[in-house]
């Protein structure tokens, strides 16, 4: 009963992966084959070039997302969590790497373009899909902006339902979707089986030799039939390895290989085909339909991206990346599925500006692949790491690597010919998502070292009790502490009201490398003296800390509830330094950032009314 149970579980999990997962890729065959003849670096329409761009496809499919991805990467999991910030926890644990080394660096930056690509995805799809009007009827032209905005309204209004429940509704319309567009692919190849030769790489190599520059520029194009890669990994903690797999292998690859000849047979038997070659593949009565249900695809394509979004953010609070923001829980099942309303919002506002903005998809299209090929420069990047972490030989990393870097660092440099035409947004957006990571990272660590040398040992804590106290209260006291030295807010109070309680905990909260940890072995205690004790709690960065619930569960070792208890937070009042002429701007960025995270209380689940702060006064 509990196979047949696990089974239904990943079927449901399979299906769902379809409506989240795979909406991205599943999408591109709107865009990508009419941009590699009709947009920035179009090449002529003859067969000989048809077949060249199939296979240039076909084998960026097998390569970037079925060996790179499916097979490598997402084996790479953290836990389960996936995603290039899931990736460098997971090769990058030791102190030494918490550092503005390159690596943080590299992910940092990748995590940011993976944003930007959150940005762009749904305004071009949904882009695409609507100006599909224009194949039945050019009445609605003139509002496919309009149409366009109020979807993608729709679409963010309706992320706050959880991606459980997002996935149960858009899985069985994209199987619909896959099933439609790999049929009528099927029955366009099936008139001219010619095109079954783009599986020899020969034809992709010709096409270069064909070319020249100008079909090294069509990568340019061709890499939009992958920019749905990096959201597999993104997505995974949302659904899980297999189920992605399977509906991988079963379902979207198949779909994805039949559209592609599809429209590669109906473009040379048809030329005029061009101004928008996947409609073409359908009769003409079936085109109102295709449209309604294309426009349902590129919602669904947004979620991909908008889920990894998501998932990306929840990564970058626990790590220290970003300051604390309000992370809701969308499922009691699955951990890994987030929504985070801030970042929703935000980029509803920046997708519809970018709709407003540039208009067409055939426009938009300049801002798309910069963003999403820089990430997977980078996941390659990281990927080396991992490989050397598991004992991988020098020489095999090296040569798998290098070869994902081949068709990464290709795509990447090809895109950067797109500045002008609007590649220039996802850069300039990675830069300041960046810049504001550096930034709360630096303060972070002036601040930390500036209490650091405030701070006291813990053990000279007898003798400053016996400095300071002049009497012991009744009661329990527990003071929140983020590093090894007694608390802040301890000494404070003990210095300026000279009392002591009965019985103090020194409580510091952990974030592990892992996503999730082992409840038995989330609390470690330590006795420090007499009724006092140090209470350390440990996360998997994929957890919501509770530290009511905490306290419970080591009841039997000291004593102490929740229930009896006041919890003293020390707050850090951040006030800048007009005598310090350096680093001005990031110094007072760094204050603003700080004051727009979340209070603790609400993150670490304390009663409110039990709480006492006490404040302590930094220079940056």
């Amino acid at each position: 009963m509990k196979k047949i149970d696990s089974e239904k579980r990943q079927i449901k999990l399979a299906l769902g992966a379809l409506g989240v997962v795979f909406g991205d890729i599943g999408t591109s065959p709107l865009y990508a084959m009419k941009a590699c003849f009709s947009g920035h670096h179009a090449i002529p329409l003859n067969p000989a070039n048809v077949l060249g761009v199939l296979s240039l496809i076909i084998w960026s499919l097998l390569i970037v997302i079925c060996l790179k991805y499916v097979t490598f990467v997402m084996a790479a999991d953290n836990e389960g969590e996936g995603g290039i910030f899931a990736l460098y926890e997971l090769v990058c644990t030791k102190s030494k790497c918490r550092s503005l080394s390159f690596m943080l660096i590299a992910a940092m930056i990748g995590g940011a373009l993976l944003y930007g690509d959150g940005v762009i995805t749904p305004a071009i799809s949904v882009l695409s899909a609507v100006e599909g009007l224009d194949v039945a009827t050019t009445a609605a032209h003139a509002y496919t902006t309009h149409i366009s905005c109020a979807i993608l309204l729709g679409l963010f209004a309706f992320q706050s339902s959880g991606t459980d429940r997002i996935g149960k509704l858009f899985g069985p319309v994209m199987l619909v979707w896959f099933s439609l567009t790999g049929v009528y692919g099927f029955l366009a190849a099936s008139h001219n089986p010619e095109v079954l030769q783009a599986f020899s790489p020969y034809y992709a190599v010709r096409f270069f030799a064909d070319n020249g520059l100008a079909g090294c520029m069509v990568l340019g194009a061709v890499v939009l039939c992958v920019t749905g890669g990096e959201a597999l990994f993104a997505d995974m903690g949302h659904f899980g390895r297999k189920p992605i797999t399977v509906s991988w292998y079963l379902v979207a690859l198949p779909s994805l290989l039949l559209n592609y000849l599809g429209q590669g047979a109906i473009l040379t038997a048809r030329p005029e085909t061009i101004i928008n070659p996947f409609f073409s593949l359908f009769p003409k009565y079936l085109m109102l339909p295709m449209v309604g249900l294309a426009t349902l695809a590129a919602i669904i394509a947004s979620q991909a991206i908008i889920s990894g979004a998501f998932s990306l953010t929840a990564q970058a609070v626990h790590l220290g990346f970003i300051p604390r923001i309000r992370i809701v829980q969308t499922s009691e099942d699955n951990p890994g599925q987030v929504y985070v309303r801030s970042v929703n919002w935000i980029m509803a506002v920046l997708c519809i500006l970018l709709v407003i903005l540039f208009k067409g998809s055939e426009h938009l299209a300049g801002a798309y692949g910069i963003a999403i090929t820089g990430t997977m420069v980078i996941t390659t990047y990281l990927f080396w790491f991992y490989l050397r972490e598991r004992k991988w030989p020098v020489f095999a990393a090296a040569v798998l690597t290098g070869f994902f870097a081949v068709f990464d660092i290709g795509f990447f440099v090809v895109n950067f010919t797109k500045i002008s035409g609007g590649g220039w947004f996802p850069i300039a957006l990675a830069g300041i998502i960046s810049y504001a990571m550096y930034v709360w990272i630096w303060g972070r660590a002036r601040m930390r070292e500036n209490l650091r040398l405030r701070g006291l040992e813990v053990r000279d804590l007898e003798s400053e009790i016996e400095k300071y106290m002049l009497a012991k209260v009744p009661g329990e006291a527990v003071f929140m502490t983020a590093s090894d030295f007694v608390p802040h807010a301890f000494l404070q109070h003990l210095r300026n009201n000279r009392v002591v309680h009965e019985k103090l905990v020194f409580l510091r909260v952990r974030t592990s490398s892992e996503p999730f940890l082992d409840p038995h072995k989330r609390i470690v205690v330590k006795n420090i003296d007499k009724n006092i004790w140090w209470l350390t709690v440990n996360y998997g960065f994929m957890e919501k800390p509770n530290l009511s619930l905490a306290l419970v569960q080591s009841w039997n070792q000291i004593g102490i509830s929740s229930a009896d208890s006041y919890f003293y937070v020390g707050q850090v009042l951040f006030r800048f330094n007009e005598n310090n002429n350096r680093s001005r701007f990031r110094r007072r960025l760094f204050i603003k950032l700080n004051a727009v995270a979340e209070e603790p209380l609400n993150y670490l689940k304390i009663p409110a009314e039990k709480v006492i702060t006490i404040g302590t006064s930094v220079l940056v």
